[in-house]
């Protein structure tokens, strides 16, 4: 398992993508699953450096493992921001126009549909978000 400690802050996301992108491509992760990881990846990080701590900024711990046979992808986010269940909100509805439809939930969304698995969990004034992709 690797761990990357870093600050919340949408400058920082390079280096977690960059922290991602070395164990995916050691393990000859495909190039469309790595681009569905680093999307989600993107996504979670983006929205904990924006939302979780408020004006303030905050610590992410980032764990993650590559696995084979089946090869797999596990990556896990802790952070002490405030609680949030990212996947407590319904899936926007897709079908409408973008004009129709509500604003927010289309990144979790898309995380929710490139990811085989996702869980939430909020222990000890941690929110624990792991994301797993096989290939």
């Amino acid at each position: 398992m690797k761990e990357l400690i870093i600050e919340a802050l949408t400058e920082n996301l390079s280096e977690v993508i960059a922290f991602v992108d070395e164990q995916l491509e050691a393990a000859d992760c495909p190039v469309k699953s790595r681009m569905q990881i680093d999307i989600a990846v993107e996504e979670i990080f983006v929205n904990i450096a924006n939302y979780a701590y408020g004006d303030n900024v905050g610590i992410v711990m980032i764990r993650s493992k590559v696995s084979a046979e089946p090869y797999s992808f596990k990556i896990t986010f802790i952070d002490n921001g405030v609680s949030y269940d990212p996947l407590s909100k319904p899936d926007p509805d897709v079908t409408l126009s973008a004009e129709d439809r509500q604003i927010g939930g289309l990144g979790i969304y898309m995380v929710k549909k490139n990811m085989d698995s996702i869980d939430y969990q909020y222990l000890e004034g941690q929110n624990i978000l792991t994301l797993t992709k096989r290939w």
